[in-house]
């Protein structure tokens, strides 16, 4: 609260220059920074902390920031106790990239794709794994890990797994439902998810082919699919192709006001019901505007 207080006033004229001159030998500390980071709504770099505090000058900042680390573990142990877990908790996979289009020497820059820009773009992307409560309709970020593969050689399939089997076994977080984007609706994530026991719902792009019956050796892309009203209301048994014979999952069609429609998977082939589905996969598009 105390960098929060020191913005308002000093842009009220309520803090004296005597006042900020006897602040300024205070070293930034993590508290400082971090409600710096929740006082600025766009801008988060270094300059601007500094343009808008007194307090602290812009080399104090930078060596701060030059020997601060922020660790996924401190992330968990910040808000461990905040949790209001559920049975039927969900947890979200996503990864955003970090804009850094003019950086020409920062460390984990990589040019990527990115979601947000729908293009490739020079970034550092960041893979988050967040904890839904869908009753309390709360939702927290437990976790996250650097997309850096020419560092440690790893995609970011296996950080989702790693997150995963974290959130399952070491935090003994209770949880059934997993969601995750396209990227991830891969053979591999699935059949990890499924030998958790848990539940995932995810999307498969427009051309993913899947055959309607289990001794049924063709395959049709799912955009071409003909639908029924009762498997528009109630979804359609498919088995993807390159999945073990005989595993099923079950399809569903949503359709948005803005004519997008979307093709969800689900391993849960007791769901009957799209609205229900829709209202599951929902939690992914609120937590993203948050």
């Amino acid at each position: 609260m105390t960098l929060t207080l020191d913005l308002r006033e000093a842009a009220q004229g309520g803090l004296h220059n005597s006042d900020m001159t006897e602040q300024a030998k205070a070293k930034v500390t993590r508290l400082d920074y971090c409600q710096y980071l929740l006082s600025s709504q766009i801008n988060y770099t270094l300059t601007n902390f500094a343009d808008h505090s007194e307090r602290f000058s812009h080399d104090a900042i930078n060596r701060y920031l030059n020997g601060e680390r922020i660790p996924p573990r401190w992330v968990w142990g910040s808000v461990r106790e905040q949790i209001v877990t559920s049975s039927n908790g969900c947890v979200l996979f996503d990864d955003v990239v970090l804009d850094k289009r003019h950086a020409q020497q920062i460390e984990l820059v990589r040019r990527q794709y990115s979601g947000n820009a729908k293009r490739v773009i020079q970034g550092i992307g960041v893979v988050t794994c967040v904890y839904v409560n869908p009753e309390t309709d709360q939702f927290w970020l437990i976790d996250y890990l650097i997309f850096a593969p020419d560092v440690d050689h790893k995609s970011k399939l296996d950080h989702m797994r790693e997150m995963l089997s974290n959130a399952d076994r070491f935090k003994r977080l209770p949880f059934r439902v997993v969601l995750m984007d396209t990227w991830y609706a891969t053979l591999e994530e699935m059949l990890f998810i499924e030998g958790l026991g848990k539940v995932y719902y995810c999307p498969v792009r427009e051309n993913r082919r899947v055959s309607l019956r289990r001794d049924d050796p063709t395959y049709y892309r799912v955009d071409e699919l003909a639908w029924s009203r009762d498997e528009l209301r109630g979804g359609r048994l498919v088995h993807l192709k390159h999945f073990p014979a005989g595993h099923q999952v079950k399809l569903f069609r949503l359709t948005f006001s803005n004519e997008r429609t979307d093709y969800i998977v689900t391993n849960d082939v007791t769901q009957d019901s799209t609205a229900a589905t829709q209202e599951v996969w929902g939690w992914r598009p609120k937590v993203e505007d948050a």
